[in-house]
């Protein structure tokens, strides 16, 4: 088989198992984020860690995406301020209590948090914090690193906890053990990333999903136009002119 095939065999594989299995678990998680649009908050979603900011930007200001979702998006993890930063600050215990704090979650509120090994110290931390202060946690991670990496490694919160276990609904992503899947020929280290594809297809069955039950209940939810279509830009203006100043990045 092509490289090209086996990618895409390996992807369409993982896109499939997270859609047969999840079914149950991402209407949990979005009974959650229904409830939060028909009280009149917003959904707040955060990756924290590197490439998990991708799954967060995905639902932000998104044609075809949810309106009511708030981006947390700090730059301590983003890769554009350097990736091995990234990677140190994710890994520095208490870092997530000033992101949270900056952002002003309160009781009551929703947080998904995405982020695919779901070991590191600012995912832990977010987790339980989120537990002190009221706030509902859905998790899209897997347990396939979780489940291996020993207790003390480095890229562990210094509890050893893993996301799964913290979170009030979890949404397993499949992520494969290593991340990549794709073997090349005469080189032991595989290619070909599926992180991302995992957390932005389950993020986004989340975001529908949701969507469906404002729908059932006679809702109609607020989605974001493409701004590259003809009437998109007028038709999200009303949505930003009410949301600018309850959503940073937006």
């Amino acid at each position: 088989m092509s490289i090209a095939s086996r990618y895409c065999d390996g992807v369409v594989n993982l896109v499939r198992e997270i859609a047969s299995t999840q079914e149950d678990n991402i209407l949990r998680g979005a009974k959650l984020c229904a409830e939060t649009i028909k009280n009149g908050r917003l959904i707040n979603v955060i990756g924290p860690g590197g490439h998990s900011n991708i799954a967060v930007e995905e639902v932000l200001w998104r044609a075809g995406g949810l309106v009511h979702v708030n981006a947390i998006l700090d730059p301590g993890t983003n890769l554009i301020h350097g990736a091995k930063r990234s990677n140190i600050v994710e890994r520095t215990p208490g870092y997530a209590k000033a992101v949270l704090d900056s952002y002003r979650l309160k009781e009551g509120d929703v947080l998904i948090i995405v982020n695919a090994y779901g070991i590191n110290s600012m995912t832990i931390d977010t987790a339980l914090l989120c537990r002190e202060r009221g706030i509902k946690t859905i998790g899209i991670t897997s347990t396939s690193f979780a489940n291996v990496v020993p207790k003390d490694s480095p890229s562990r919160h210094p509890s050893g906890q893993n996301l799964s276990d913290l979170v009030d609904v979890y949404i397993d992503n499949h992520l494969p053990f290593g991340d990549a899947i794709v073997t090349l020929n005469g080189m032991e280290q595989k290619m070909g990333s599926t992180s991302t594809y995992a957390n932005c297809f389950s993020i986004n069955l989340l975001m529908m999903q949701t969507a469906q039950l404002l729908l059932d209940e006679g809702i109609k939810p607020a989605v974001w136009q493409s701004a590259n279509m003809p009437g998109g830009d007028a038709i999200n203006k009303q949505y930003e002119d009410e949301l600018l100043p309850k959503i940073r990045h937006l």
